[in-house]
Formats: structure tokens, C-alpha cells, sequence
């Protein structure tokens, strides 16, 4: 059996990923294609319990450190019990972010460095990489306006953090890009969501086109 592909979306808060995924998803369907659609932190019984840990803190929050072993932890088990037997039976899976958060958001924004962050994944999921990561971004008041529709001024633990978090995280991503483009395509947010899925589509038109007729 033909091992299926690994799609991660990626990006800031109010990007528009949960979005793009679904349609994303209906589009592979469309075309006969088996998918996994799956999110991070999350996925599983077990990630999805420390999902609600880390969006919700107990207490006064977590220190870097723990919250990046956490985030390394719900991802151990999500790729060991549902990504990698998705792919094994030839389904592509679509996850609505993965270990390039935790680069941006821990490594990045965090302080920790990526290198701990890679070597935490390295460790955790034997350094699963996606096939193909879209990267989507967006200029900042685009996605303040985003959130405000859509949360009310309501955010998580995470979301809710300064805007000069949200900026290194935005700058650690595209950091990320640079380095990796051969994996990782940048995609302009901004616009309509068919707008931005016509770009979603004309990234993954290398890996349509290696499909059989």
C-alpha cells in the first residue's frame, strides 16, 4: 500500500487555519482521496487531555520548559496513535498545526532555543516531518480583526498573550520558512477564504500531480 501524505498548517493566532483545513480536506475528498483530519494539541484521548491543560492552565500557568514538554508529549502520542497508522494505510493527514508551532511559539517566542524544541520531537515522534507544511500569514490587524470576530476579546492561555509575543512568534515562523522552503510554502492569508484556498490548492499541486490517473 502506497503510504499516504502528511499536510500541516501553520501560522499565527487568526490565520485562518481551521478553516483553510476543512476546505482543504473537501477538496482532497472531492478528488476520491482518503484524509485524516486531525489537530494539535489534540488528536488523541490522551492529547487531547493535555490540550485542555495547556489552553487552560491550572493555577498561575506553566513555566517554558513545562509547557513545551507537554506540548512534545500530547505530540508523542498523537503521531505514534493516529498519524503514522493513517499514513500507513495510505490516508493523507491534515493537521491543523504540529511541531513548527512549537518551534515558533516555545522555541521562538518562548526563549528556549529551537534546537531544544527539535531535539524534544526528535526524542518524542523520531523527528516525524510533514510532507508538505503551508505556512499561512497575514499583517497583524488582518488577524486582530479576525479574532475579534471570531473569540469576542475571548482567548486561551496561549492566544491571549501580548502583542510582542505574537510577533516573535510570527518572526520565528518565518524564520522557519526560510530555512526549510523546500518543505514549507508561505502562503498569503489575507483575503477571502477562497481566496486564500486557491493559494492552499496551487501549493499542493506538486503532490496532486503525483497521483496516480
Amino acid at each position: 500500500m502506497t503510504r499516504g501524505r502528511f499536510i500541516t498548517l501553520e501560522g499565527g493566532e487568526g490565520m485562518g487555519k481551521s478553516t483553510q483545513a476543512r476546505l482543504l480536506v473537501a477538496a482532497l475528498e472531492a478528488r476520491g482521496i482518503a484524509v485524516d483530519a486531525t489537530r494539535e494539541p489534540g488528536g488523541t484521548p490522551g492529547a487531547e487531555a493535555i490540550r485542555s491543560l495547556l489552553l487552560a492552565p491550572p493555577g498561575t500557568g506553566w513555566p517554558a520548559e513545562a509547557e513545551a514538554l507537554l506540548f512534545a508529549a500530547a505530540r508523542s502520542d498523537h503521531v505514534a496513535h493516529r498519524i503514522r497508522p493513517a499514513l500507513a494505510e495510505g490516508r493523507w493527514v491534515i493537521c491543523d498545526r504540529f511541531v513548527d508551532s512549537s518551534r515558533a511559539y516555545q522555541g521562538g517566542a518562548g526563549g528556549l532555543g529551537d534546537e531544544a524544541i527539535v531535539a524534544l520531537h526528535r526524542f518524542g515522534s523520531d523527528g516525524l516531518l510533514p510532507d508538505l507544511t503551508l505556512l499561512l500569514q497575514a499583517p497583524a490587524p488582518v488577524t486582530r480583526q479576525r479574532l475579534n470576530s471570531r473569540d469576542g476579546g475571548e482567548s486561551d492561555a496561549i492566544g491571549g498573550r501580548d502583542e510582542e509575543y505574537h510577533a516573535a512568534v510570527a518572526a520565528a515562523f518565518a524564520r522557519i520558512a526560510v530555512s526549510e522552503p523546500q518543505r514549507v510554502a508561505r502562503i498569503d492569508g489575507s483575503g477571502s477564504p477562497a481566496e486564500v484556498h486557491d493559494r492552499v490548492m496551487a501549493a499542493l499541486a506538486p503532490l496532486l500531480a503525483e497521483l496516480p490517473a
